[in-house]
């Protein structure tokens, strides 16, 4: 069960890293530096990788 629950909550991670990306590309369009662009992608693609790493660990089972 705990790695159904890690799943879920790095999928709310990758939504948040999303949301927070669309965020910093809107503020870059407008003027606002683009170390926001950046630290976005940052997170986005590191919520994204632990996503993936949480999933694959679902796929292979219990580790009995």
């Amino acid at each position: 069960m705990t790695p159904r629950i890690s799943a879920l909550i790095s999928a709310f991670g990758v939504l948040a890293g999303l949301m927070l990306l669309v965020l910093a590309v809107r503020e870059y369009g407008s003027g606002a530096s683009a170390l926001w662009f950046g630290a976005a992608s940052v997170i986005f693609l590191s919520a994204s990788y632990t996503l993936v790493r949480d999933v694959r660990r679902l796929r292979t089972g219990p580790a009995d």
